[in-house]
């Protein structure tokens, strides 16, 4: 409402204009002569007036009107100096409006949801002054919809190459407006009709919508450059202000025609044939008609297979196809050779004894259709290049077993080998030092000799005053090796021989042994007895307290031992014994001579002293032996002063 009372206001206050000036009013209309649109879309239609004198005697109105053809003209709006007003009943009523911009002299159309009826409709602006001659303008709507992606497809079975003109490919594309336009391309080249060559059938189909479908045909004659031909599509349309494109997929298309060359070739292996291999023969030709038949040997179809062949399958091998259709028969052929490598022959074979620092040779050979290369390998390492192996003075290194290995550098994995076991016989050989010294404190000592021979020598054992202490003869290894281990009881400096013998000589090793005897140093032992267990210890214990007497450099406290507790004998068991009998005895004749004091038998006066007052449990006679073979005993009392025997 806001916009129709200004637009009402505008052209009251021009009408006033009109009339205050009494000026004859000339209108110019301006409008474009087509609006492009999106089918659905919201476009606008703008005219734009002007004139001379808008202040003559009359008002200024405008009018809308649509024009589909000179039948079908409609007004669809009208504006005064009062009112402005939408006509009813109209295809335009729901879907437009009409307002200003702000701009004196000009008004705009707007159209609401465009639809394909709209296409082509003209839109005319009538604009007048009251009591003068009005203008009109006019604008056309053109309406474009994008067509969905073409779609192509090429047909399923084989096409033969004849003369006649063969359907290949059909394409269509779907709901478009304008309609849409189809070209066809091969590798890049559009197609045109060409009599006898290329025929283009197209198909327009409108939809209930009103959007176009077109569907096109690819009619040609093939010929058999198009086996490997790529075919497409390409369809052009209109938008608002410019023209696209949009391309099919691109297709192939099967093309039958008659063979004119044939070839056999060896798929497989690679390179050079060797026994053992599978072998596969392939046949092809230039022609691709469903009707060839290939035959190689006595074996149908394009392949033959040949697993584990032979220098027997060496031979020429035949392919032939055949063209039932279009009558046509070819032929080709192609040699297949095996390759072949003999077991390995050496001379002299087997095992082979040679004598120590003799020469030694042997050949290595094997019969094989290609060159050859010949190696030497002992223990994995190589030895010699060449069919001969030539040793010189030989030794007990020397042998072995040499394996000779032969194989094709043309073609790998061609390799073939075989072994020999060379012995060497000889006088026997000391691996050890002549001479070798020892030094031991062990009272059994275990010595070992190795030698080196064969036959397997008879090794003894001896010492230096004559004495055989043993003979052994074990053979641990092929190669000449023995190993001969003796026991020798060792009293003092000795010197052992390990002498070893056979047919071709004799080999010795000297050991000289040196004895070394344990030295110790004797220790001092003390033990202490409480009065309370000197008999026990006496009549249960005298084993005991010898074997810890015995250690040298230990003390002993001997206490209450149990009876059953084990012990061990001492080098002085002995003096530990007498010692604690003298004890025994002065604890004896000290409690006599007590008795006969008590009784006044003895030093019968007064100031005597009591000696049962005193806790006998904590008198201690404490013996103290040395390890120099002399013994001093000397007893305490309780307060632990020394005291001699006689002051008791």
């Amino acid at each position: 409402m806001g916009v129709r009372d200004a637009a009402s206001a505008l052209l009251l206050g021009l009408l006033c204009l009109l009339h205050t000036w009494g000026a004859r009013a000339v209108v110019e209309i301006n409008m474009e002569d087509k609006v492009e649109a999106f089918l659905g879309d919201t476009t606008q239609i703008t005219c734009m007036f002007k004139s001379d004198d808008f202040g003559g005697s009359g008002g200024l109105t405008i009018e809308w009107y649509y024009v589909k053809s000179s039948k079908d003209t409609q007004r669809i709006y009208s504006q005064d100096s009062l009112h402005s007003t939408v006509d009813k009943n109209t295809p335009y009523t729901d879907r437009i409006t009409v307002n200003t911009t702000g701009t004196t002299g000009e008004v705009v159309l707007t159209i609401r949801d465009v639809q394909l009826s709209d296409d082509e409709v003209a839109f005319k602006c009538h604009v007048k002054i009251i009591g003068e001659k009005e203008a009109v303008g006019s604008t056309k709507l053109k309406v474009f919809k994008t067509p969905e992606d073409p779609t192509i497809q090429g047909v399923e079975k084989g096409i033969s190459v004849s003369d006649e003109v063969t359907k290949i490919a059909s394409c269509e594309v779907k709901n478009g407006y304008p309609k849409p336009k189809i070209t066809w391309y091969r590798n890049n080249m559009p197609l045109h009709n060409t009599p006898d060559v290329v025929k283009v059938d197209h198909r327009i189909t409108t939809q209930s919508t009103g959007l176009f479908s077109v569907n096109s045909d690819l009619n040609m004659k093939v010929e058999k450059k198009d086996k490997d031909a790529v075919f497409y599509c390409e369809v052009t349309f209109l938008v608002p202000g410019a023209e696209k494109m949009l391309e099919s997929n691109s297709i192939n298309i099967t093309v039958f025609y008659p063979p004119t060359t044939v070839n056999l070739w060896v798929e497989s292996p690679k390179g050079k044939i060797k026994e053992g291999d599978t072998v596969e023969l392939r046949c092809a030709s230039d022609g691709s008609s469903e009707s060839q038949i290939f035959t190689i040997g006595s074996d149908i179809g394009p392949r033959l297979t040949m697993e584990n062949v032979t220098r027997r399958d060496s031979n020429v091998y035949f392919c032939t196809v055949e063209d039932f259709e279009n009558f046509v028969t070819l032929s080709t052929n192609n040699t297949v050779f095996v390759n072949y490598l003999d077991e390995v022959v050496i001379e002299p074979t087997g095992s082979v004894l040679v004598d120590w620092k003799k020469e030694f040779s042997a050949t290595c050979n094997a019969l094989s259709s290609l060159s050859t290369s010949t190696t030497w390998f002992k223990n994995g390492k190589e030895v010699e290049k060449g069919h001969h192996l030539n040793l010189k003075a030989v030794t007990y290194d020397t042998a072995g077993t040499y394996v000779c290995v032969v194989t094709v550098p043309e073609s790998p994995g061609m390799q073939a080998h075989a072994s020999l076991q060379l012995n060497v016989q000889g006088p026997p050989e000391m691996i050890e030092k002549q001479l070798n010294e020892k030094e031991t404190n062990e009272r059994e000592l275990e010595l070992t000799c190795h030698v080196r021979s064969f036959p397997t020598p008879n090794i003894t054992w001896g010492t230096s005053n004559g004495k055989i202490i043993s003979s052994s003869n074990h053979m641990t290894d092929v190669g000449a090796k023995s190993v001969a281990k003796v026991e020798v009881s060792i009293t003092s400096n000795t010197t052992v021989f390990c002498n070893a013998s056979n047919e071709f000589g004799k080999d010795s090793v000297t050991y000289v042994i040196k004895f070394t005897k344990h030295t110790t140093t004797p220790a001092t032992t003390t033990t202490t007895i409480s009065p309370t267990t000197i008999t026990a210890a006496n009549t249960t214990n005298n084993t005991s307290t010898s074997t810890n007497a015995a250690k040298p450099k230990s003390t002993v406290k001997a206490e209450t031992p149990k009876p059953q507790e084990k012990v061990q004998k001492g080098s002085y068991g002995v003096v530990i014994a007498v010692i604690i009998i003298c004890i025994l005895l002065l604890a004896i004749l000290g409690s006599v001579l007590y008795f006969l004091y008590k009784k006044g038998k003895i030093c019968n006066r007064s100031g005597k002293k009591d000696f049962t007052k005193e806790k006998s449990s904590k008198d201690k006679i404490v013996v103290e032996m040395k390890s120099d073979n002399t013994e001093e005993a000397i007893l305490l009392g309780v307060n632990g002063e020394k005291q001699l025997p006689n002051d008791q």
